[in-house]
């Protein structure tokens, strides 16, 4: 959850090492801190965001080796103390970590037991004072040092170690956590959690595995496992643009974002479909053809937003497909004895393809000799690595920490399988395929439409900022849409809501509603049409206030409505892709409205690469 950055090379250090913290913010901004060295190794750290340790760091420095680390807090409050970097008892070594280190509470008695004094409250002070530890009593280079602590080590981590008395030298390693190398001019390396510190200096990087290690050395770089087995480092090439990563003229890149997706869901199935033909044009379809025509039982497997997408999925898997589909919580699924069968298929669902829960899942599926596919955001991340086939959502970087294209992206590469499998197997017909796909193609227009309506969300936004609670309610493949509605208000503005399926409203959700209570129905024309509208008639009889989300053209529920937003018609399976636009856009304006930082909302952080 926690960003860090690495440098070694001709530019000045800490410039590089500022930027890069910028850019790796949305993976955590309570505490951030930066590690120099040169003939001294040189600590600033502060509680707060990078900012503010931007402006603690003086000006002048010339260093050409250093590491930072940008911080999410697990272990210990956000001070000064517990920010990253921190020492080994001798200052000789410095280390920024991300992740958990599970074992951490039995490491530190048998350190205190051998004299160790620690000054902070995390997991990671333990880390290093452990390398020297090895270091000293084993008479051991530092790499070995690494090595050895690393194997006595459980856990995540992706971590960074400088010493004082070795200035040419960086070592690295990754496990559970993300780790990529960066290659820049000859002699010049880069080190990050992902890749959007490294891409204004090189496309060229290499994404580290699990249980790997990295020494930069006198210019050279070198990877062995933490078994000591020298491997040959992948190199491939980013196909992220700088502009991508920048705000481009708005406020917030959560408001950018919104407005992205358009081109996001174009991009998710373009090149992907020949839609007058209605023939699928992806490899991993065609390699797995016969597996996914013979399948019994789909598996989705996902996180917060992209467990609300997957059960879209599961709506339209059963709908079109014909296949028996269930959604779980990653985090659940790992902990509890699933049956997993070899026969079925498991889809993990990750932005950022790093999301330790879904990862673990991803893992346990596999350990039964189960078929994993992966729908993913990033680029050579750890579920595409691990998955046996996949798709990328190729919805660009997204930085604001709700996610929003990431949502829409992965419920159109859903929705592209859901037909696809339906041709495979048989459960459509040719013609009724094209007439969806030809309406797929229509749908990135139909979201810049519904886009135009930000102004009169804005005035709704305004009536409702200072709101406690609000309830969402849908039904069918939209009650998925209210989850995720309710979600983003919570994520970025701090008020109260909860999704319900509308269905659901009399089984004690009714029991809220009052003359204060918003309550926001997801209503397009839909085969439930009629059921939604005795559930308004229900809030109504009991003085609620309804914001309705409605199809262009109804006047059946503008009757009923205090606030109608009309969105463009369209085929009730595609419907979450415009639905859901109007809900983010609300959110977004209230949280502004109450002066929340929707980039960067308390408590959060963009990857949960941690338990």
């Amino acid at each position: 959850m926690c960003g860090i950055v690495g440098y070694i090379g001709y530019r000045d250090a800490s410039s590089v090492l500022i930027k890069g913290l910028k850019r790796l913010e949305y993976r955590g901004y309570d505490s951030a801190g930066i590690a120099l060295l040169d003939t001294k190794l040189e600590i600033y750290k502060t509680k707060g965001k990078v900012a503010r340790l931007a402006e603690i760091i003086p000006s002048g420095l010339t260093h050409k080796v250093g590491m930072g680390h940008t911080r999410w807090a697990t272990h210990g409050e956000p001070t000064d103390i517990n920010a990253h970097p921190h020492l080994s008892p001798s200052g000789n070594l410095a280390v920024i970590h991300n992740g958990i280190i599970e074992n951490y509470g039995s490491l530190k008695e048998a350190l205190i037991r051998q004299g160790h004094t620690f000054h902070s409250d995390t997991d990671t002070e333990v880390l290093i004072h452990l390398v020297e530890e090895i270091k000293v009593n084993e008479r051991t280079t530092l790499e070995e040092a690494v090595r050895l602590a690393l194997n006595q080590v459980i856990g995540a981590y992706a971590l960074v170690i400088l010493s004082r008395d070795e200035p040419s030298k960086l070592i690295a390693a990754r496990k559970g956590s993300p780790l990529v190398v960066g290659y820049g001019e000859p002699g010049e390396f880069f080190l990050a959690s992902d890749a959007t510190p490294i891409i204004e200096y090189t496309r060229k990087v290499t994404y580290l595995n699990d249980g790997e290690m990295v020494f930069i050395k006198d210019g050279t770089l070198t990877i062995k496992t933490i078994e000591n087995v020298e491997k040959s480092p992948y190199m491939q090439e980013l196909e992220i643009n700088l502009d991508a990563i920048e705000k481009g003229g708005y406020e917030h890149f959560m408001l950018k974002e919104i407005y992205e997706q358009p081109k996001s869901v174009l991009d998710s199935f373009r090149g992907r479909v020949f839609v007058d033909q209605g023939v699928f044009r992806m490899r991993s379809l065609q390699e797995y053809e016969e597996k996914l025509r013979t399948v019994n039982r789909v598996v989705m497997l996902g996180c917060g937003t992209s467990w609300h997408a997957a059960l879209v999925g599961e709506y339209l898997f059963e709908e079109l497909a014909r296949i028996h589909t269930e959604v779980e919580y990653a985090s659940e699924f790992r902990y509890r004895n699933p049956v997993i069968n070899k026969n079925d298929l498991y889809i993990a669902i990750s932005q950022s393809g790093e999301t330790a829960d879904t990862l673990a899942a991803v893992m346990l599926a596999k350990k039964h000799d189960a078929t994993v596919f992966g729908i993913c955001n990033v680029v050579g991340s750890s579920i595409p690595r691990l998955s046996d086939a996949g798709a990328y959502t190729h919805a660009g970087p997204e930085i604001g920490v709700a996610s929003t294209k990431a949502f829409t992206s992965q419920i159109t590469v859903l929705t592209l399988l859901a037909l696809a499998l339906a041709d495979l197997r048989g459960a459509i017909s040719k013609e009724q395929l094209i007439v969806y796909l030809k309406e797929l193609e229509r749908i990135p227009d139909k979201v810049e439409q519904t886009l135009k309506l930000n102004d009169e969300i804005v005035e709704i936004a305004k009536k409702f900022k200072d709101a406690r609670n609000f309830l969402y309610l849908g039904r069918g493949v939209n009650f998925p849409v209210a989850l995720e509605g309710a979600l983003k208000l919570k994520e970025i503005s701090y008020i109260h809501a909860e999704g319900y399926p509308a269905a659901e409203v009399k089984h004690g959700p009714i029991a809220l509603i009052d003359e204060v209570m918003p309550v926001v129905f997801i209503a397009p024309k839909s085969g439930h049409y009629g059921k939604i509208i005795s559930n308004i008639q229900e809030v109504k009889a009991r003085r609620g206030i309804v914001i309705a989300i409605v199809s262009n053209g109804d006047e059946q529920i503008r009757e009923m409505a205090d606030h109608l937003i009309e969105i463009p018609d369209t085929e009730e399976i595609f419907s979450p892709l415009l639905t859901t636009i109007p809900l983010q856009l609300l959110s977004y304006h209230i949280a502004v409205m109450r002066g929340c930082n929707v980039d960067q909302p308390r408590n959060l952080a963009k990857s949960v690469t941690v338990e």
